[in-house]
């Protein structure tokens, strides 16, 4: 039988793939994320894009996608394998330890957004039960975009995943409260909603149950295998079982997909599962962005653009300060606040799914669903612009908090010690000294730098110890010791030249490159200066001596030796190499 080349799927399908190999290289050389050019290729060769022209060029029809229903099955299975996965990078005691997060966070941000913004729609004169459906939606985001930008790690990452895993399991809930609000069957909905709950709580605990009996045993028959096919086949069946499942249950199968990585992630084979199932992962959600693409019609854009922008920036808006706000009344700090806010702010995917289910159940008009669902579409699209921003405005908090923050942390703190530099060596520097209970504040010039450490519980202020006025506002005299880590030889020995010289009795412990830099730091008025070559050498000869048997207090104590040889010679170098030119300035003085 010859094979239909002019076929729709198989069309659509070269369509898809080589949208995923074009994009995702091209948006990557010019650092472009890749899910606004999925989004773009599915305007381009939507049915409102290219695709309205086959008629006029039947060419077209090879590079286009007729029709959007045929991928969608491909989209949904993308979000299935990204909740899978998201799955493996979890376990059950993290879930447990996150329940406040999940259902007290998560639940009051759904809540809490989609009450006003269903007043919002209220107040604009939408019915109340229409308002509030559409709330809802509104206040959903999406699992698919945000929690692939920031991880589940993060402190922005956590409070997302939080926000985001408690939308996902109350998506059914709201599917079943808006058919309870329909005018035509209030008690059917209530009836439907009660038993699909209890049903699915059953099969979510069978599924546990076998998962954890069945799973080992069938992947260490996979790995005895030795064959990657079979390993891969071992998990897409797993994935698609549990999908299954918890949909024929009446939950949405994304729940099954989470608690399939999960149970997998209790085995010893989740690190193999999850890098083979990493590829599809990607290709199917750029099917899933392609379907949003799709859904939008320039021409309709740009003659509602008005009404369009102002709902998007509403939502945004809205939802923004909302989640912000909550996290700061929670305790979160203002930067990850800010940056889970707008993270959060846009609608999701499930809006959609929202948005029909409202419009079937005769809430609100069709030609209300499809001005949403374009609104829902732009917002998905600008989700990665509003990630960016988001960062920005966390920088711009940070600086702002530790430039009001730098005279607080420094002036009148006490003998604490101040390390220069909060790179790999003045981080290590300050969580020993925060093992052995010594206060400290760091300074450090890049501002992400600064983020981080402050994430991780450091007290790091943002500052260039080179700009004037600067080395005032450390208030060095009060201060126990100063550290220098910077992997600058020069401005190391200028900063050490100009403290000595102001504060004569300060301890300074500087880093330097190697002995020569070491002498000179000495010279400058160092009180230490530790050389990287010498400590690798050291630790070098410790772990040889400890590995050939000798014992580890011997060896302690011989290396310590060594060092005070060592810091002798470079310190007796150092004044030898300034006794000649103190010797010619005095001998300059005198024939002056």
């Amino acid at each position: 039988m010859a094979f239909e080349i002019d076929s729709p799927a198989f069309s659509d399908s070269l369509v898809v793939l080589g949208a995923a190999g074009v994009v995702i290289p091209a948006f990557a050389r010019f650092r472009v994320n890749p899910v606004i050019g999925f989004i773009l290729v599915g305007v381009l060769v939507g049915p409102a894009g290219l695709g309205s022209f086959v008629d006029r060029a039947p060419w077209l029809f090879h590079i286009t996608i007729t029709n959007p229903e045929s991928i969608k099955p491909f989209a949904e299975l993308g979000i299935i394998l990204l909740l899978f996965s998201i799955g493996l990078e979890l376990s059950f005691k993290r879930l447990w330890t996150m329940r406040r997060l999940v259902f007290g966070l998560g639940a009051a941000e759904l809540l809490l957004s989609g009450l006003a913004l269903g007043f919002v729609l209220f107040l604009m004169g939408q019915s109340w039960a229409g308002a509030l459906g559409l709330g809802i939606a509104l206040a959903l985001s999406s699992t698919a975009l945000v929690l692939p930008m920031t991880g589940t790690q993060s402190p922005v990452g956590r409070a997302a995943f939080a926000m985001l895993l408690f939308e996902d399991v109350a998506l059914v809930p709201i599917i079943f409260a808006l058919g309870a609000l329909a005018p035509y069957a209030q008690s059917a909905g209530l009836e439907g909603m009660a038993r699909t709950l209890w049903v699915g709580g059953l099969t979510i605990a069978a599924m546990m149950v076998l998962g954890r009996l069945a799973l080992p045993r069938l992947f260490a028959q996979a790995a005895r295998t030795k064959s990657p096919e079979l390993f891969l086949a071992a998990s897409m069946i797993v994935v698609i079982l549990a999908s299954i499942a918890t949909a024929a249950a009446g939950l949405s199968p994304i729940v099954g997909a989470l608690l399939a990585g999960l149970l997998i992630a209790e085995t010893e084979y989740h690190t193999e599962v999850e890098v083979m199932t990493a590829p599809f992962k990607g290709l199917a959600l750029g099917v899933f962005l392609i379907t949003v693409g799709m859904s939008l019609d320039l021409r309709v854009i740009a003659a509602n653009w008005m009404a369009l922008t102002g709902a998007v920036v509403g939502v945004v808006l809205l939802k923004t300060i909302i989640t912000a706000l909550l996290l700061r009344f929670t305790g979160a700090r203002a930067a990850v606040a800010a940056e889970t806010g707008l993270l959060m702010a846009s609608p999701s995917e499930t809006t959609l799914i929202v948005l029909a289910a409202a419009a079937q159940a005769q809430l609100i008009l069709p030609s209300t669903a499809a001005f949403w669902q374009i609104v829902t579409a732009l917002g998905l699209t600008i989700t990665p612009l509003l990630a960016r921003i988001g960062r920005d405005v966390s920088r711009r908090v940070e600086l702002q908090e530790t430039e009001e923050s730098v005279a607080g942390a420094t002036e009148g703190a006490g003998p604490r010690a101040i390390i220069v530099g909060f790179g790999r060596v003045g981080s290590l520097v300050a969580q020993m000294l925060k093992v052995h209970g010594k206060p400290m504040v760091a300074i450090e010039a890049d501002i992400d730098a600064v983020a981080l450490a402050r994430r991780e519980g450091f007290p790091v202020v943002f500052g260039d110890i080179a700009r004037p006025g600067m080395i005032d506002r450390l208030d060095l005299g009060n201060a126990g010791a100063l550290i220098l880590t910077m992997d600058d030889p020069v401005q190391t020995v200028r900063i050490t030249a100009q403290v000595r010289k102001r504060f004569p009795d300060l301890t300074i412990v500087a880093r330097a490159r190697d002995t020569d830099h070491a002498a000179e730091l000495y010279r400058a008025g160092a009180t230490d200066a530790v050389p990287e070559t010498l400590e690798s050498s050291l630790q070098l000869s410790e772990a040889v001596l400890v590995d050939m048997g000798v014992a580890m207090g011997p060896v302690i104590a011989s290396i310590h030796e060594k060092r005070d040889e060592f810091r002798k010679e470079i310190k007796e170098a150092g004044e030898l190499d300034r006794e000649p030119r103190l010797r010619r300035t005095r001998l300059g003085e005198v024939e002056g």
